[in-house]
């Protein structure tokens, strides 16, 4: 299963719909862009900054997902020329019906390239290219 870093963020911190994340994703294997590997900190220190979540429990969720990534748990997939040039396709694909950002595509071009993993997102334009350009998406937790 494909993870974009909204979804990771999700699972090693706590979010409303943490929980339900970690059910969907319980046993299968796990991959992502090494682009994670900034926005999942980024992400941290924006929570941290906006005072949902401490110090700590910043550094704490940082370190899971550095374990998780150590253990392979969450298996890093690189981004090459092959995958930027495959994202900036991917957002002419989808103009002018999904506006797809940058970032966005290079998660939906790497789930596409790795073998068209399933995508689970919850961000809606992730899921939203991801379905146009034909790859299966899981569904997302109510």
């Amino acid at each position: 299963m494909y993870l974009d870093s909204c979804v990771i963020v999700k699972l090693v911190s706590h979010e409303p719909d943490s929980a339900a994340y970690h059910g969907l994703v319980a046993g299968s294997a796990v991959v992502t862009s090494e682009l994670a590997v900034a926005e999942v900190r980024s992400a941290l220190l924006a929570k941290e900054r906006a005072g949902r979540i401490s110090r700590q429990a910043r550094m704490t969720g940082w370190r899971l997902f550095q374990d998780k990534v150590r253990d392979q748990e969450f298996v890093l997939l690189p981004i090459t020329r092959h995958v930027i040039e495959r994202a900036g396709a991917v957002i002419d694909q989808c103009h002018p019906n999904v506006p797809l950002r940058t970032l966005d595509a290079i998660h939906v071009a790497t789930a596409e390239l790795h073998g068209g993993e399933e995508v689970c997102s919850s961000d809606q334009r992730v899921c939203d290219a991801s379905d146009f350009i034909g790859l299966s998406l899981v569904t997302r937790p109510n």
